[in-house]
């Protein structure tokens, strides 16, 4: 039993659990960040075409 209380103290004081908590937190903010651009360029993208569809068809 006390090897298991050490080991939950270990585990407790180590540092690697909040660092993948942190390097998740990073992950996901860069997630929403790029999918924010990606539909923002695609807004503009589909905008762009057609406004040269239109000048194309009304010639």
């Amino acid at each position: 039993m006390k090897s298991f209380a050490k080991k939950i103290g270990r585990f407790l004081a180590s540092e690697d659990g909040p660092t993948a908590v942190e390097y998740a937190v990073m992950l996901a903010l860069i997630v929403i960040v790029c999918l924010t651009a990606i539909t923002s360029i695609g807004t503009n993208a589909n905008s762009t075409f057609s406004d040269v569809a239109d000048q194309l068809g009304g010639s």
